[in-house]
């Protein structure tokens, strides 16, 4: 059984997405159970027109909601202890749950995430994980935006978090990574990407298979199982990417109702253009997980609707199911194992 804590109050449209949203994952794994976290005077009155959900879920009122514009210092002072965002992430620490999924803030998130759950003993920063699809199925894609800039340890980190997530998502056995570049040459590159290199070379990590520099267009080929960059380029193509989908669909739908012949073809391939039209939803691969911590937590586009917030359900569904925290601690420490022991004072 998955017990799985909501922040139903997080997102740009709150309880009228989050609850039908949980409902719809509910179908998906009826073992599930759901912790509840919300303004019970919005969160109730939804919550009774899914009678199944409300059977399987624990309601706990709480006063204080996390606005999507407030500073992660904002949020934290207003809302540590009693906030929907910090309840739902106690519950994992408490053991009550084993995966918080929020639309909330990302920031805020991030910040109550890390100030409750902590950081595992050796990640000096945590990331967040995307499920990107690719051309040859589905690739994880870290850091898409805890944070800005990261050394070459940092990166090395990343790599074994990574290739964690996508052994127990995509269940391989020996994932294979590559680092984000703007060439695939080793000479190639900022300094700190190029150490990165090295260090994941020389680690000798049996937990996955390190294929060397991928660029910009081997996102979408799905060329590595995983793709390692520091967040503000991770972030900056995950949104890229997004706009990309909905550009093309955009023109598909413009190109389609543009003559009586075009609108027949579309008739005539509407097959081909549905599955064209799922391959390209951002809501099938919604929920970016975060990673480095002492417990899953799931951050969902705040934007997006009832069944996108299934999909970050699901994700969180997996990520527990699979033992994704106990998968991480085991990579770092067979990785730390390895390591030289730092040379004492007496034998310097």
């Amino acid at each position: 059984m998955i017990r799985i804590s909501l922040d139903v109050m997080g997102g740009d449209f709150g309880p009228e997405v989050t609850i039908p949203g949980a409902a719809k994952a509910l179908e998906r794994h009826p073992e599930v159970t759901f912790l509840l976290f919300g303004q019970q005077e919005r969160c109730l009155p939804i919550l009774a027109q899914f009678p199944k959900l409300k059977d399987k879920s624990v309601f706990h009122h709480c006063e204080v909601s996390v606005g999507m514009d407030e500073k992660p210092s904002q949020a934290l002072r207003r809302g540590r202890y009693v906030s929907s965002m910090w309840r739902s992430i106690e519950a994992v620490k408490t053991g009550q749950a084993d995966v918080a999924v929020s639309a909330g803030n990302t920031g805020a998130l991030m910040a109550m995430a890390k100030f409750c759950l902590r950081t595992m003993a050796t990640i000096e920063r945590p990331a967040i994980a995307a499920i990107w699809p690719t051309l040859s199925g589905e690739s994880i894609v870290l850091d898409v935006g805890a944070g800005i800039g990261a050394d070459a340890q940092q990166l090395l980190d990343f790599a074994v978090m990574g290739g964690a997530m996508a052994r127990a998502l995509f269940e391989l056995e020996k994932p294979l990574v590559g680092l984000l570049n703007v060439g695939v040459e080793e000479i190639k590159g900022q300094e700190e990407v190029k150490e990165a290199g090295r260090l994941i070379r020389e680690a000798g990590l049996d937990t996955i298979d390190y294929y060397g520099f991928v660029e910009g267009d081997d996102l979408g080929k799905g060329t590595v199982d995983v793709v390692v960059t520091e967040g503000f380029t991770g972030n900056i193509a995950l949104k890229t990417a997004e706009g990309t989908a909905k550009q093309i669909a955009e023109y598909l739908r413009a190109a389609m109702s543009r003559t009586w012949m075009a609108k027949l073809g579309y008739i005539l391939a509407k097959g081909a253009f549905d599955r064209v039209r799922e391959k390209l939803d951002p809501r099938k691969v919604n929920g970016g997980v975060f990673l480095g911590l002492n417990g899953i937590v799931i951050k969902s586009h705040g934007g997006t609707d009832a069944e996108g917030f299934a999909a970050a359900v699901d994700v969180g569904y997996d990520m527990a199911r699979n033992g994704l925290t106990q998968k991480i601690e085991n990579d770092l420490k067979k990785y730390h194992a390895r390591q030289p022991a730092p040379a004492s004072p007496e034998n310097a």
